[in-house]
């Protein structure tokens, strides 16, 4: 998905990322040759190449921190790989902080870096490979950066939505999405896709019941969204899984069209799913915009939801 730290729909974070790899890798190794054997200079450089190291990696986390916060889908895998991603660079700044302060000691009095020193770069590198593995991991498994297209090129869209437990709430007109595409809702705290299917628009959990991948970021077709994390498919409009792995359905909205507004009804409290067995009898056998949209009434379109 499209990360918010970005420019131009250009992931900040993992364009800044090499900078503090490399400078970092490149300290320990000018460190290691001034110990056994290099001069005077592989220490100088080694020095500025740690001091502009961890300077980048400061800098490289200001849009970590705001994808970290804002863009990985809470409470799922991805999540907690990110959670070790970041402690796992931070324990490797830290390391190599401590190592510069002991280099800066072995600088006054004219000696290498100590074996102390070494020591603690080792690890710090060791932690910050650990922490690129997790982050090209999230970048290539959870698709957290890739901005990849709807059909008929639709970009990824969010937006907040303040609600009153059971009230209508106007997400988008008529013609705002096209079939196939979908829409990152911010209900009161809670992620709702807002997707318009080939008969109509509906509602559901940003949430595959699997590991938790966002289904906004997932591919639908055929009344099934997909999530790209591993495959899982469920029914747009009953919230039932179709594919594994998951095994446990999605939550499903209602959404009645009044004119050219489209509205999603949400119920509120911790969960807000709405609970029908079923379409409900206004929305069955017809498609949403033919009901009773002509007479400024509204099609709704119901599910069977899970308790998630």
């Amino acid at each position: 998905m499209r990360t918010v730290a970005n420019y131009k729909s250009h992931p900040i974070h993992p364009a800044l990322v090499p900078y503090p790899i490399a400078f970092l890798h490149g300290a320990l190794v000018c460190d290691v040759v001034c110990r056994f054997g290099g001069g005077r200079r592989w220490r100088d450089l080694g020095s500025a190449l740690a001091t502009a190291g961890i300077a980048a990696a400061s800098l490289a986390a200001i849009p970590g921190l705001i994808d970290y916060l804002y863009s990985v889908p809470p409470q799922s895998s991805g999540k907690k790989r990110a959670t070790r991603h970041m402690l796992a660079n931070l324990g490797a700044v830290a390391f190599f902080g401590a190592a510069r302060l002991l280099r800066r000691k072995g600088r006054r009095g004219r000696k290498p870096p100590s074996l102390a020193a070494l020591g603690l770069e080792a690890v710090g590198a060791g932690l910050l490979t650990s922490g690129a593995w997790m982050g090209a991991t999230l970048v290539h498994r959870n698709f957290i950066g890739p901005d990849h297209r709807y059909p008929e090129a639709g970009k990824w869209r969010e937006q907040d939505v303040t609600a009153a437990p059971g009230a209508a709430i106007t997400v988008a007109r008529v013609d705002d999405l096209e079939v196939g595409q979908m829409r990152l809702l911010h209900v009161d705290g809670r992620r709702i896709v807002l997707a318009r299917a080939e008969d109509g628009y509906t509602a559901f959990d940003d949430h595959c019941t699997h590991r938790g991948g966002s289904l906004a970021d997932g591919v639908m077709i055929c009344d099934r969204v997909q999530c790209l994390w591993h495959g899982s498919q469920f029914d747009v409009h009953t919230g039932e899984v179709r594919a594994g792995p998951a095994r446990q359905p999605i939550g499903t909205y209602r959404v009645e069209q009044v004119r050219d507004e489209v509205r999603l009804i949400f119920a509120g409290g911790e969960h807000g799913a709405e609970h029908v067995a079923g379409r409900t009898a206004a929305g069955a056998g017809r498609r949403f915009g033919q009901s009773r949209a002509g007479a400024g009434g509204a099609g709704v379109r119901g599910g069977a939801a899970p308790r998630v």
